[in-house]
């Protein structure tokens, strides 16, 4: 599917453009130890430099990381719960510039 804001991709393979907040749950739940440890979320404008990404650690938590230069925006954190992490993504990605996006 084509995104005009951002898509998100799994290291198996599943690629949604524009995911709800339900699409990033389940592609963050989805995650496991075998071939697929990482949802990574770009924007569609390949010119804009930020990005997001879950990655399943060892023990079960999961490793979140918002990286956005043009805010001089960069964080890393550890978190248990999928449902807060979708969350936390949908309303950070909803900061970001889209060149699409009307005013």
């Amino acid at each position: 599917m084509d995104a005009d804001y951002y898509h998100a991709d799994t290291e198996d393979g599943d690629h949604i453009g524009d995911p709800s907040e339900d699409a990033l749950f389940m592609l963050i739940e989805g995650l496991d130890q075998r071939d697929n440890t990482f949802v990574a979320i770009n924007p569609a404008d390949e010119d804009s430099a930020w990005y997001a990404s879950v990655s399943l650690l060892d023990d079960g938590t999961y490793e979140v990381e918002r990286h956005d230069p043009h805010q001089r925006h960069h964080d890393r954190t550890v978190e248990n719960d999928p449902h807060h992490i979708a969350r936390d993504l949908t309303i950070w990605l909803a900061g970001r510039e889209y060149p699409k996006r009307t005013a």
